[in-house]
């Protein structure tokens, strides 16, 4: 009897440090919180998303692969600890401060997970485009980088307005009280975007061009063309990076003409002394008619004359 009352008195002290209403109670329920948290992204991560890792290098599609290369199912994993954490806390505590920070940093989290998910998919969609042989003459890299700016945008303007509980419109105001500042800063980004575009419509560059810029030392094959950047390997291997909207205002050659049509021209010089010229001799007539590669040559022009 003696042994069974310090028992009951540490399973009363457990029931109430996990129900009580007590700072050390919630203490411990947000740990638990925690430490269930820590334990879904484990196992999401180890077994759903390997799951699905060892599913797609199975199957015969490659859209699955593209996904999984991309790391969109991993960036998923971040979800399910964000979910848990914002309809699991008001189970921990009843704090109203503590709820509040919880559930305004687990929506940021699913705010920047949602984005960061989403701009693997658009890479994922850009490679399973590009796997065509004749979607690479038409390359959309360049569009979907500017989804991706504009949705990390807006992910950037909902977390702050998460985190700050205020309106996102508040933000939205004030970004166009800074347009002149932000038309600074996309310069770059919207000259390139116009550039993209012409060059698309136009099929003036494509990846496994030829081209030659020697303003910016580039002779070789474009190997990418990005929304911001167009890379060019040189013959010694070398990379050079231009500005995309640098092949609209500067001129450069592009020898796909030579190599759609499977030969090339080459100019050379060569040089005569005039007065080695002459008329041949008969003997020197009967010699050469007994080479292979002048034999019908002199025998056809025997019978014109």
């Amino acid at each position: 009897m003696r042994d069974s009352i310090p028992c009951r008195r540490m399973d009363s002290l457990t029931v109430e440090m996990l129900t009580g209403p007590s700072a050390v109670a919630q203490g411990v329920r947000l740990g638990l919180l925690a430490l269930a948290c820590t334990a879904a992204y484990g196992l999401t991560r180890v077994v759903l998303v390997g799951f699905i890792r060892r599913f797609a290098e199975r199957s015969a599609t490659t859209w699955d692969d593209a996904l999984t290369s991309s790391e969109v199912f991993r960036r998923l994993a971040y979800m399910v600890p964000a979910v848990l954490a914002h309809y699991g806390v008001r189970l921990a505590t009843d704090a109203p401060l503590v709820m509040a920070i919880v559930e305004r940093a687990a929506l940021a989290v699913m705010a920047l997970v949602a984005v960061l998910a989403f701009g693997a998919v658009l890479s994922a969609l850009n490679d399973i485009y590009s796997s065509n042989v004749e979607n690479r003459h038409r390359p959309i890299k360049g569009y979907l980088q500017v989804v991706k700016i504009v949705a990390y945008v807006l992910a950037g303007l909902s977390i702050f307005s998460i985190l700050l509980d205020r309106s996102p419109w508040i933000f939205v105001s004030g970004i166009g009280a800074m347009s002149a500042v932000l038309l600074l800063i996309f310069k770059d980004t919207i000259l390139s975007l116009v550039a993209s575009i012409q060059i698309t419509s136009n099929d003036m560059v494509h990846v496994g061009d030829w081209i030659e810029m020697p303003k910016y030392g580039a002779d070789g094959d474009v190997i990418d063309v990005a929304l911001h950047t167009v890379k060019i390997q040189n013959w010694d291997k070398t990379i050079t990076t231009v500005p995309t909207h640098a092949l609209i205002a500067d001129s450069f050659k592009n020898w796909r003409g030579m190599s759609s049509s499977g030969g090339r021209r080459i100019k050379r010089s060569l040089r005569f002394d005039v007065n080695s010229i002459r008329f041949l001799e008969p003997e020197e007539v009967e010699r050469f008619a007994r080479w292979s590669l002048l034999r019908e040559y002199i025998a056809r022009k025997k019978r014109e004359l």
